[in-house]
C-alpha cells in the first residue's frame, strides 16, 4: 500500500460536551496504531497535534524505538514505530504527503456518527489504486469536528455492532477499519 496514509488527530477534536479541544498523546496508540501500519503495509502514520509538549514525547517515544536502547531490544517494535511522522495539522499532513507523493490525497474521514460524502468500504477500498494516495482520519477523545469531516473528500460509514452502545477506542476502530479495506478474504 505504498499511497495509503493514516492520521491519528489529537486536534481539532471533541470532547464529551462537543467543545473543540486538542486531545493528550497516549503512547499506546503510538505502539498499537503503528503495529497496524505495519501489518497492512500503510507508507506513515501520522500523529498530528498543535501542543509542543505533545510532540516531544512522542519523538522521544519514536527516538528510543528506532535509534535507542529500543531498537536493538525490540527490532520488531523498531520497524513499526519507524513508520511515524509528527505534524502539527491536518493541512500540514495533507501538505508533506503531496511533496512525498507528487498528488495530493484523498482524504477520507472517520466518525461514529453520520456524516456527509457517506462512502463504504467498498468503495474507499476502490480508491486505493496504488497511484493517488489515501489520508484516513482518524480522531481521537470523541472524533474529528464537523469541520475537519466537511473537508473530507469522503467519510467512511461508521463501524456498528449488534447494539446500540458506539463509542470505540480510536485503536479498536482502527484495526477494524483497516481490515475492512485491506485485510485478505
Amino acid at each position: 500500500m505504498a499511497n495509503i496514509y493514516m492520521a491519528l488527530v489529537h486536534y481539532p477534536v471533541y470532547n464529551k460536551n462537543r467543545e473543540v479541544i486538542a486531545s493528550a498523546l497516549t503512547t499506546i496508540d503510538l505502539h498499537d496504531l503503528s503495529r497496524l501500519a505495519a501489518t497492512y503495509n500503510l507508507a506513515g502514520l501520522y500523529v498530528v497535534t498543535p501542543l509542543e509538549d505533545q510532540l516531544r514525547v512522542a519523538q522521544e517515544m519514536i527516538d528510543h524505538w528506532c535509534h535507542g536502547w529500543g531498537k536493538a531490544y525490540n527490532r520488531n517494535r523498531s520497524e513499526a514505530l519507524s513508520l511515524v511522522r509528527l505534524a502539527r495539522s491536518i493541512r500540514h499532513t495533507r501538505a508533506e504527503i503531496t511533496e512525498t507523493c507528487g498528488l495530493a490525497p484523498i482524504l477520507i474521514g472517520t466518525s461514529a456518527s453520520t456524516v456527509l460524502n457517506r462512502a463504504t468500504y467498498e468503495q474507499v477500498s476502490a480508491l486505493t489504486d496504488g497511484k493517488t494516495p489515501v489520508l484516513l482520519l482518524l480522531g481521537t477523545a470523541w472524533g474529528l469536528t464537523t469541520e475537519s469531516l466537511a473537508e473530507c473528500d469522503y467519510n467512511l460509514e461508521p463501524i456498528y455492532g449488534p447494539t446500540a452502545y458506539n463509542h470505540l477506542s480510536v485503536r479498536s476502530a482502527a484495526g477494524i477499519i483497516l481490515d475492512r479495506l485491506f485485510g485478505r478474504r
